[in-house]
């Protein structure tokens, strides 16, 4: 009976394991489509954006002084942010993505 008990709880552990390793890998193969989709934009300017995105949600300053344009999107209950910073000839020089799947 032990040897049986045994064998489940590292048939469970094991089958964990894995559980999680397979939702790193889908989570990590979102984030690359992401930043690929993303990273696409830079160097583009800013009507190019504007084009694909529609109009920013919000307009900031950065600490550097440049604008930044972001974009707010939810699925399923789960917030998107992008962040977009453009440069002072109205370039996009970078971005940041957090929650957007």
């Amino acid at each position: 009976m032990k040897s049986k008990t045994l064998f489940l709880v590292l048939f469970l552990i094991i089958l964990n394991l894995t559980s999680c390793k397979t939702v790193q890998n889908k989570t990590d193969e979102i984030v690359k489509k992401e930043n690929e989709k993303l990273s696409q934009f830079i160097g583009q300017p800013v009507s190019e954006l504007k084009i694909v995105m529609g109009l920013p949600d919000k307009e900031e300053k950065s600490n550097t002084g440049t604008k930044v344009f972001v974009y707010k999107t939810t699925k399923y209950g789960i917030p998107c942010e992008r962040k977009f910073e453009i440069s002072n000839n109205d370039m996009i020089i970078g971005f940041v993505s957090k929650g957007c799947f």
